[in-house]
């Protein structure tokens, strides 16, 4: 069976051929290092290892190149690295900030069972691929230097018609509709509402480099052109994958595109343009208002990592997902069922059951229905099914007594419990019940009743 991947720009399903069955290349945009990363974050990660994964299974892990970026060049950076460290000069107090989360973003990933790409470039260490990706643009008319900026014209690349893509047909918009339906940065230099910058002057303190297209004054990268020179360095002008958030298709990799098919005269700069959909904490918008936002570190607290992946891959990667604590529980008591079976045991090969649906567009909603089919007919294939997912990276003895172990709770006694509170609850015994729930609070354990009758636990934070 072919490998099949929905595309963003065409917007269907499309059978997979590598431009180099070699040497198969997927860009992922990675993480702008000024914070720790939300569960949002996680899920780019999680479902383009899985990807990164089955094409190692399909062409040879030598002839896959995962390329995954770290921003560290950014206005967020700036602003935390002076919040943060004030009595710093302010380049000092970015690398502190940088290096910091980067660490913490790589213990988080590596956790939830990612592995790491084949490169990760930092933005910081590509400044001449983006002047001189700059000074193409300028060179062919597609950019323009206004008072010590560079900017990209949008109506200069759609104005070319010299085999290049039309601006805007990734999001699927006109120039018109995103003038209007976008927040667009007013300036007087600018020609039109919808250029954008490449390059933009420092700021006194701010890290500053060489300025392209003969601009006296140092200065520093827009976000767009980042990617497209990290990605033209280790990929080259045209490549197998892109991928990422739903939220980056307008304006970043709409940018993106324009950029690097601009430059290098590319009809496609990725064959295969690939986003994951919107998460969102128990029915509602992840925001620091609401309170329901929350990091992967946080989470790592309280759950092992292939909780949260297998919460994750529940739930097919181009849908919305919902991330409930009910969910997690359902996913924590999966996993405990299949260490217990399969962690021990001798791998078999990937079940074809498992495979198949990940071939069509990498659907792990129905790879995992098919893992529960395998439980009782064919244990090894199990074990080298969930291996292939990212599962099992330990023994059974390990997995359990490293739960054990970070929460000091007996299971087994808070089960009891709460099987005895629940029965008090049907007979209107409200007092045993309250009881019992402050018994267990004593325990660290919070209780979550749902609509249908049933209380699942976790450890309070």
């Amino acid at each position: 069976m072919e490998l099949r991947l929905y595309d963003t720009l065409s917007r269907e399903k499309r059978t997979f051929v590598s431009l180099d069955a070699n040497n198969v290349r997927m860009y992922v945009c990675g993480p702008t290092v000024y914070d720790f990363a939300h569960i949002g974050n996680a899920r780019p990660v999680i479902v383009f290892d899985v990807l990164f994964r089955l094409l190692r299974h399909l062409y040879g892990e030598a002839h896959v190149k995962y390329v995954r970026n770290i921003t560290d060049v950014d206005d967020k950076i700036n602003d935390r690295a002076a919040r943060d460290f004030p009595g710093l000069p302010l380049n000092e107090a970015i690398r502190k900030v940088t290096e910091e989360t980067g660490r913490q973003f790589h213990a988080d990933v590596d956790a939830l069972g990612a592995l790491r790409p084949s490169v990760e470039p930092r933005a910081t260490e590509h400044i001449g691929e983006m002047r001189e990706i700059i000074e193409k643009l300028v060179a062919g008319g597609f950019a323009y230097v206004a008072e010590d900026h560079v900017l990209f014209s949008p109506q200069a690349m759609n104005a070319a018609n010299a085999g290049l893509p039309r601006y805007g047909a990734l999001s699927n918009r006109s120039l018109d509709e995103m003038v209007a339906g976008a927040r667009v940065d007013v300036a007087p230099y600018k020609k039109g509402n919808t250029d954008f910058v490449l390059w933009k002057p420092s700021k006194p303190g701010e890290p500053s480099w060489p300025s392209p297209a003969g601009i006296a004054a140092q200065g520093r990268p827009g976000w767009h052109i980042e990617c497209s020179a990290m990605a033209w360095k280790h990929l080259g002008e045209h490549f197998d994958i892109h991928g990422g958030g739903i939220d980056l298709v307008f304006p970043h990799h709409e940018n993106e595109v324009a950029q690097t098919c601009c430059a290098f005269h590319q009809q496609r700069m990725a064959n295969y343009w690939m986003h994951n959909g919107f998460l969102q904490v128990e029915s509602e918008k992840m925001s620091k208002s609401l309170g329901n936002f929350i990091t992967i570190h946080e989470l790592l607290a309280d759950w092992p990592g292939e909780v949260l992946r297998l919460n994750m891959l529940k739930t097919h990667y181009r849908s919305p997902i919902d991330w409930t604590m009910k969910s997690l529980e359902e996913s924590a008591k999966t996993l405990d069922d299949w260490y217990r079976v399969a962690a021990d045991v001798e791998p078999g090969r990937p079940a074809a059951s498992v495979v198949e649906p990940l071939l069509d567009d990498l659907n792990t909603s129905l790879a995992i229905a098919a893992l529960h089919g395998l439980r009782g007919s064919d244990v090894n294939g199990l074990a080298g099914s969930l291996r292939l997912l990212g599962f099992l990276s330990e023994s059974a003895a390990q997995w359990e007594g490293r739960k054990q172990q970070a929460s000091g709770i007996d299971a087994k006694e808070v089960e009891r419990l709460i099987a005895e509170r629940t029965a008090a609850r049907r007979r209107k015994d409200f007092g045993e019940s309250d009881r019992i729930r402050n018994e267990l609070a004593a325990m660290g354990i919070e209780l979550v009743d749902h609509k249908d009758g049933t209380t699942t636990w976790k450890l309070k934070r």
